[in-house]
């Protein structure tokens, strides 16, 4: 039986037997974890555990949004602080390979705390280009302020985490460095002519391109569909992410709980998987939405289920060697100790 084309999460530190139960009768490709099911290493790892067997399949896909800064699900005192993006771009102004260096060896260290609690796909690199004026939802979250420097740090942290086995996630595909407002609170809406989000927006999506997966942006963009975000638009998914930036990998929304999406959780579901979507998210873990959202999903088949089978192919069958007490010294060396434990 195929696994549903969703990413689920739950609500506390165990399952309950209720969320036991969706996700066996329901099936879906993956879940995720946030603050709320994060306590100590020990308790992440019988919860990745059990989530996995909850729906048969050892390789489900766990997901993490564990970027550094203020977006970071692991926590002090049983895990590292990591920075924000931007700190990798303020590096050593004149030393772009140590720039990049450094930005691959924290993604490497996220993957080595991640893969030793059970989770395999972070959602990270962000790739959106912050504009002067919009809203700081992503500000310091980017690397730097130029689509050049975030597509060369986006792409070490990138394959820090690949070597580390953990799958990274672009985000959020075409660009959401310009909008104005926050998309959990609201729709943004951006102006900016077809030209200009070709030229920045785009760029470091075009890079990375060949990344297995990536999240779209709750993002309408009157350029290119004046009425509808990319994550529910057909002409933006088709024309903008599968053709101009090139992205053949596995599609996800961004989360469908947000409030920048409308219609019930069944209608943004069935929308954002007929607009082209190979797969949807949702991520608070109330059960009511969940079970609104399956009505609205399929089981994963044609692209959408070879894009996902060729995600879960790219993650090492054998991790990269690494010393992680040498790697977190040369880390903390590169910031000059300026880390907190």
């Amino acid at each position: 039986m195929s696994a549903s084309a969703c990413i689920l999460g739950c609500k506390g530190h165990e399952l309950t037997p209720d969320e036991v139960a969706l996700y066996r009768d329901a099936r879906p490709w993956g879940f995720i974890l946030f603050r709320r099911n994060i306590d100590n290493p020990s308790q992440v790892r019988d919860l990745t555990a059990a989530l996995r067997e909850s729906v048969g399949r050892p390789d489900a896909p766990i997901l993490i949004d564990q970027e550094g800064g203020r977006v970071a699900r692991l926590q002090p005192p049983h895990w590292r602080k990591y920075p924000p993006g931007r700190a990798y771009g303020e590096l050593a102004a004149n030393d772009p390979l140590l720039r990049r260096e450094i930005t691959r060896l924290g993604a490497r260290l996220m993957a080595h705390d991640l893969a030793g609690l059970g989770i395999n796909v972070d959602c990270v690199p962000v790739l959106d280009v912050p504009q002067p004026g919009a809203h700081d939802i992503i500000g310091d979250r980017a690397y730097a302020t130029t689509a050049e420097e975030i597509a060369l740090l986006g792409r070490a942290a990138a394959e820090g985490l690949i070597a580390g086995g953990v799958l990274p996630v672009i985000k959020h595909i075409p660009g959401h460095g310009r909008s104005m407002a926050d998309s959990h609170e609201h729709l943004p809406v951006v102006d900016a002519p077809r030209s200009a989000l070709a030229a920045v927006d785009f760029a470091p999506f075009r890079v990375l391109s060949d990344m297995p997966m990536a999240m779209s942006a709750h993002v309408v963009y009157t350029a290119l569909d004046p009425k509808r975000p990319a994550t529910a638009s057909r002409r933006v998914i088709s024309e903008i992410i599968r053709g101009d930036i090139g992205f053949n990998g596995l599609l996800m929304t961004d989360d469908l709980s947000m409030k920048a999406l409308s219609g019930d959780f069944t209608a943004r579901a069935r929308t954002a998987l007929a607009a082209g979507c190979d797969m949807v998210l949702h991520c608070n873990g109330e059960m009511d939405e969940m079970t609104a959202v399956l009505k609205g999903v399929k089981p994963l088949a044609g692209k959408a289920r070879r894009r996902a089978d060729a995600a879960l192919a790219r993650l090492a069958k054998v991790v990269e060697p690494f010393d992680a007490e040498a790697g977190r010294a040369r880390f903390e060396a590169a910031f000059e100790g300026r880390l907190a434990a």
